[in-house]
């Protein structure tokens, strides 16, 4: 089940407060600026910083153009929040 979009459109990391990628097929959310991955477990984002896995850089460039190619755009707009 996907995360509900009012959702999607208010999760922000809880570290620097900027938005994440949802990829949907792999339950988690991503964090390019810190290269940090949120699980989403029993359709519930686990949101807590000790509980984040930091990527390498071979991960974060798989995401990154995973995100480009399937088209995946932020959670929220950073410019329209300030």
């Amino acid at each position: 089940m996907a995360l509900d979009p009012r959702l999607l459109e208010i999760l922000a990391c809880p570290e620097d407060k900027g938005p994440l990628l949802y990829f949907q097929d792999e339950d988690s959310l991503y964090n390019p600026r810190l290269k940090r991955r949120y699980a989403i477990r029993d359709d519930i984002p686990i949101m807590l910083i000790d509980e984040a896995e930091t990527v390498s850089d071979d991960e974060d460039a798989r995401l990154t153009k995973k995100a480009e190619a399937d088209g995946i755009k932020p959670t929220f707009d950073e410019s329209k929040s300030a």
